[in-house]
């Protein structure tokens, strides 16, 4: 127990367990008159004094200090963490320095310090600190009576054993046999720790294993997905590859399909003109076609012409062809230096001028040369027309018209150059049909 001086000399004391200030009962203010409590409190508490009570309360060692002007006794503490407990009486030892602190805080500090010494217990106390030391107490009561009542019956069935030494032989019998099994149990008990060891290391092996298997499994996931993604972005390229295959091949159909002389050279009539690549070849007083226009058609006709003769390998007698767009002309083989130009610009001198009927002649002369190559080659071939020098023939009516263009009209004239197209129309249709495949 522990007193504490307050404010104004006043002295308060504190629970011995929870250290929480007490409150004293009023019993305590008139202990004067009853001079009977110091006896009751001063005789032995315990009527046995064999009964221990150790296990509950441990033997504590206490003394006491003195000086002049204190009386301290010191408690040792009920924990070894806790603090020592101690109550102190502040002021002399003498009866004058006791008077000083009061009588009453005197006789209370001697009341707890008797019930401390009777006892294993610290006073003062409160009472929660009370009750849990009687439920520990009581609990300690009820434990000390099964012992009681297990010793009894153990004396009770030692009275009904007949013969001392046949129990102690059942005893010793007993005895062997729990040592036996304790030392078979042993024995298993090695043998239990011995494959605990080893299936220790064995699990331990398979978590390395199983480490290395998972290692080994995201380095197979990340390839995966890497040759996953190859192989889409290659599917993808062989799906454009295929695309651009089908589409090629489209085209090469398509391209075989078509006769590039018939896509290139496009010879057709326009009225009574005949037409290469919609270019007119002809003119009429009615229809004054520019000679521009006739130009170029007359040089679409002998690029047509000349294409003809490579694709058949044939080389023209007399003349070479020289395509040139709207200036294409002949060139004369006896003659190097002779050059028949099919284009003209008209005018007055255009009718004194024979160069260009001589080139027209010398074309149909061509045409002529090509179809006698054709027909060495196929006898069945014919053309609509017939050609003979400057004139061609309507087999219909066999009425002949002329290619020049001086002594003609230009009704005649651009009849004759009408026919002369349609020959070489029948003339690109049989190289496209012989050659289609080369």
């Amino acid at each position: 127990m522990a007193a504490s001086a307050l404010e104004k000399g006043a002295v308060r004391f504190v629970c011995q367990r929870c250290k929480q200030p007490l409150k004293i009962d009023l019993s305590f203010e008139t202990i004067d008159q009853q001079t009977e409590l110091v006896k009751e409190l001063t005789a032995p508490l315990l009527a046995h004094g064999d009964v221990d009570h150790g296990n509950l309360f441990p033997e504590k060692e206490e003394y006491y200090e003195e000086d002049t002007n204190i009386s301290r006794r010191i408690i040792p503490p009920r924990y070894p963490d806790e603090d020592s407990n101690d109550f102190t009486l502040l002021g002399e030892t003498e009866p004058s320095s006791m008077g000083t602190l009061g009588h009453k805080p005197k006789v209370q500090a001697m009341l707890f310090d008797i019930m401390s010494g009777q006892s294993t217990v610290d006073h003062p106390l409160c009472e929660e600190c009370t009750d849990t030391l009687l439920n520990q107490l009581d609990e300690q009561l009820k434990v000390t009576e099964e012992e009681c009542r297990d010793y009894r019956n153990f004396l009770d069935r030692l009275d009904t054993v007949h013969g001392e030494q046949d129990e102690q032989a059942l005893l010793d019998d007993e005895l062997a046999r729990l040592r036996m099994e304790e030392k078979v149990l042993r024995e298993q008990l090695q043998q239990v720790e011995e494959e605990k060891t080893k299936v220790e290391e064995d699990i331990k092996k398979e978590r390395e294993t199983t480490k290395k298997l998972e290692e080994e499994e995201d380095r197979y996931w990340r390839e995966y997905n890497e040759y996953k993604r190859q192989v889409q972005e290659l599917d993808d390229e062989q799906k454009s590859v295929d695309n651009q295959l089908k589409y090629a091949q489209a085209q090469l159909d398509k391209l075989k399909k078509t006769n590039v002389f018939n896509a290139t050279f496009h010879i057709w009539h326009s009225g009574h003109f005949g037409t290469i690549n919609n270019f007119r070849l002809g003119r009429l007083k009615s229809v004054p076609v520019e000679w521009s226009e006739i130009n170029a058609a007359w040089g679409q006709t002998v690029l047509l012409l000349h294409s003809l003769a490579l694709k058949m390998n044939l080389t023209f007698e007399r003349y070479r062809l020289v395509p040139y767009g709207s200036r294409s002309y002949l060139e004369s083989l006896t003659d190097k230096s002779k050059e028949l130009p099919l284009y003209c610009s008209g005018g007055f001198r255009f009718f004194w001028d024979a160069k260009f009927d001589q080139a027209m002649v010398a074309f149909l002369d061509c045409v002529q040369q090509f179809k006698e190559a054709v027909e060495r080659g196929d006898s069945q071939f014919c053309l609509p027309y017939r050609m003979e020098k400057d004139k061609i023939e309507d087999t219909s009516n066999g009425q002949a018209f002329s290619v020049k263009i001086q002594f003609n009209s230009e009704e005649k004239w651009t009849k004759a150059l009408k026919f002369m197209l349609t020959n070489l129309k029948w003339g690109l249709a049989w190289v496209a049909s012989q050659f289609a495949n080369k």
